[in-house]
């Protein structure tokens, strides 16, 4: 236990120098750098094949306006170049977060640190900053697409595109939390590699394996780090998912301040976690029940059409809606996209029953009602095999007794066609990004050591 001088001292001791110690230690090592010119041709030649078939696309599209309207720059050209970064986030960003703690375990710094006039929780919150300062630095070379899609002429929308990068900001957060607390739990920075790619790579199982299966598989599914970012993907703003994130990764960020502490006794540290994880998994829980998602996409493709969008709002009695399908069944799959998904989010009170959910594809054809999908609103109820809103709506509509909604005019979505020489991109990615990272390097290596300057201004005791 520290005495009360130490702690007010804690509490009185300037941020400022621990903040700019842990930063300059992130930008000193090789790992950050080593994982930046990974990332320049990995990034490079994902954004190079976006751009290649996005000029196709719209060649092909030249003079066809229904061809046009679907050449998005979301679907097209971000996030298939933030795929790629994607993957080398998750691959390599946890050894550069792994460092923030890892190498002071390994050296026996550790034991020092802690004895400074910092509290613990004040020490991770300066590594995560840290974390999150060496993933903007990792996010160079995505943006620098961004920056060269726009100098070519290419469209990018505000919102779209800050809601794709919010989700990789909070996945990027939640592995650099995964990975401090590996480092916090393990004895080496090698272990904690290994368990942060274990629960990463865990995830990417998880999620192909028991994503469509119903019941306690399709919760498991939904633990998955990769389901961060699949929302935000397809132009969803959700704000339960958004909190859930948050809480992960304060809880994380907390378990790894329980176990940094080397004189605490296991015992106690294990019965501290399991309050940590009890929390956590009711903020988890509360976010979960969020159902505010918002879609943010210039062609909104989430929606229905203006016109269906003002006409179901003014639906206030409840909307059963009875699905005789299975959940891997690729019309279900459809039926979520196209009408269950963006009735849940106009509509204020509705309720979708799987009733095919015990069901299996094999030796359906027999079943006469398989594939039927009933809705029930104000006492009066009709069935439908569609899986179109064209189909669904009006149906809707006679239940409810209300007329079909004249479409708006001119609120058809008239797509970005841009055909472009994408081999201009393969200098910058391959040449010009790759020696200015290595300049940086160059740089940092040379500029002298600030840990004196860190013991002066406020680290000595």
């Amino acid at each position: 236990m520290r005495s009360p001088e130490v702690v007010i001292a804690a509490r009185r001791a300037p941020l400022r120098p621990l903040l700019v110690k842990e930063l300059w230690g992130m930008a000193s090592g090789r790992a950050l750098w080593t994982m930046l010119l990974i990332m320049c041709p990995i990034v490079g030649v994902s954004f190079f094949q976006a751009m290649s078939l996005y000029g196709e696309s719209s060649a092909a599209a030249a003079g066809s306006p229904v061809l046009a309207s679907g050449l998005s720059p979301l679907d097209g050209i971000l996030v298939p170049t933030f795929g790629a970064f994607y993957v080398t986030v998750t691959l390599l960003f946890p050894f550069v977060a792994i460092r923030a703690l890892g190498r002071e375990k390994e050296t026996g710094t550790l034991r020092l640190l802690v004895q400074l006039p910092y509290r613990v929780p004040t020490l991770i919150t300066a590594k995560m900053a840290a974390v999150a300062s060496a993933w903007l630095i990792a996010l160079i070379p995505a943006a620098s697409a961004l920056v060269l899609w726009r100098a070519l002429g290419g469209h990018l929308d505000a919102v779209e595109t800050l809601n794709l990068l919010l989700g990789h900001v909070l996945y990027g957060l939640l592995i650099g939390a995964v990975a401090l607390f590996a480092a916090a739990i393990a004895e080496s920075a090698a272990t904690a590699a290994i368990i942060t790619l274990a629960i990463t790579i865990g995830s990417w199982i998880i999620d192909f394996a028991l994503a469509g299966q119903p019941g306690l598989a399709e919760w498991l599914s939904r633990a998955s780090l990769t389901q961060t970012l699949r929302p935000f993907e397809q132009g969803l703003f959700s704000l339960g998912l958004v909190l859930g994130a948050l809480a992960a990764v304060l809880g994380l960020a907390t378990l790894a301040a329980l176990w940094l502490h080397p004189g605490v006794p296991v015992r106690a540290k294990l019965a501290r976690s399991f309050i940590c994880a009890a929390v956590t998994g009711a903020l988890l829980f509360l976010a979960a029940q969020t159902r505010t998602t918002v879609d943010v996409t210039e062609d909104r493709r989430n929606s229905f059409p203006a016109a269906d969008q003002r006409a179901l709002a003014t639906l206030r009695e409840p909307l059963v809606i009875t699905v005789n399908l299975a959940p891997e069944d690729p019309r279900y799959v459809d039926l979520r996209r196209n009408v269950l998904g963006k009735l849940e989010r106009v509509l204020p009170n509705i309720t979708i029953a799987l009733a095919g959910s015990g069901h299996t594809i094999v030796g359906r054809s027999s079943e006469e009602s398989y594939g039927e999908v009933e809705y029930s609103y104000g006492g009066r109820s009709d069935k439908s095999r569609s899986t179109s809103h064209r189909e669904i709506l009006p149906l809707l509509y006679g239940l409810a007794g209300v007329p079909v909604p004249a479409p708006v005019p001119g609120e058809d979505y008239a797509g970005y066609p841009l055909v472009m020489n994408a081999q201009v991109a393969l200098p910058w990615f391959l040449g010009a990004l790759p020696i200015l990272i290595v300049l940086a390097w160059w740089w940092s290596c040379r500029a002298p050591a600030i840990h004196p300057r860190f013991v002066k201004a406020g680290g000595k005791r």
